[in-house]
């Protein structure tokens, strides 16, 4: 039986400066991740990587028993001819599920490392630490973790309705679920109760947790909610918000693709209203 199971890990399988190990390679170059042409795009496996050599690296865990490695490539690194350079958003829905939530891990370790060159203490270079997703300086122990963005995204009910959004960043006639990013000393209801009241003008209630998800752009914790409309009218924030309205099962806009959170929910809410639609 075929399996797909990934499992993290921090500690190093190869030494920097050697030839690609084998295992699955995602490599990102200009931020864009690189697949292995063929009869479908894949990622390319470390025997076919004999020119990629002295790369930053880490060493993410085994996906099926075989060991996967994030990698980072100079600007101006020329590339094989088949090797294709794919932004990560336009793989949404392509690549494996599993694969295009490793690459996201992949992504996040990369850009975090590269802000994190130097201490921010006593400016002395970080090294990487060899038994965890870490760095540390050198010079006086100080060391950083990754640490992704909190983000609180919610679903809002009123009666057999929920309330959607359309951001000035979506694609033409896109609608979401309302979302933003958690502040400091906030808890997350508050956030939720404070995104809402920003965005839209409205109070809610009910506040419940629903899931989450990693969102790899650029490095972000989702922590979805449902809540229940309590009072108000829609009264937009137009430097973020172009629309907001209310909208039933049976009659949607274009909303997110498949995989994201955002669309979960609302698949969530159409399944419990198509119910009772049915009744």
């Amino acid at each position: 039986m075929t399996t797909n199971s990934f499992h993290p890990a921090a500690a190093p399988k190869w030494s920097a400066g050697t030839a690609a190990a084998p295992g699955h390679w995602f490599i990102f170059h200009n931020q864009r991740l690189l697949l292995a042409n063929g009869r479908e795009s894949r990622l390319p496996y470390g025997a076919e990587l004999p020119w990629l050599t002295a790369v930053n690296h880490y060493y993410l865990g085994d996906w099926n028993n075989q060991p996967c490695y994030a990698a980072s490539l100079p600007a101006d690194t020329p590339l094989p001819t088949e090797i294709t350079p794919t932004g990560l958003r336009g793989l949404w829905g392509e690549l494996d599920e599993t694969a295009f939530w490793i690459a996201g891990r992949a992504n996040q370790l990369l850009l975090w490392e590269s802000v994190h060159q130097f201490c921010g203490r006593c400016a002395a270079p970080m090294q990487p630490k060899p038994d965890e997703w870490a760095r540390q300086c050198a010079a006086c122990q100080h060391t950083v973790y990754p640490s992704p963005f909190p983000a609180v995204i919610v679903l809002v009910q009123r009666e057999n309705a929920l309330l959607l959004a359309r951001s000035h960043r979506y694609p033409s006639g896109r609608y979401s679920v309302i979302a933003g990013f958690v502040e400091m000393g906030e808890s997350l209801e508050a956030a939720v109760r404070r995104e809402i009241r920003e965005e839209t003008g409205i109070e809610v209630r009910d506040i419940r947790y629903f899931g989450s998800q990693p969102w790899p752009f650029p490095n972000s914790l989702m922590i979805a909610f449902t809540c229940h409309y309590a009072s108000g009218e829609i009264r937009l924030e137009e430097a973020e918000i172009a629309d907001a309205q209310w909208f039933t099962a049976d009659n949607l806009p274009d909303i997110p693709p498949p995989l994201s959170v955002a669309r979960q929910l609302i698949d969530w809410f159409t399944a419990q209203n198509s119910a009772k639609i049915a009744l």
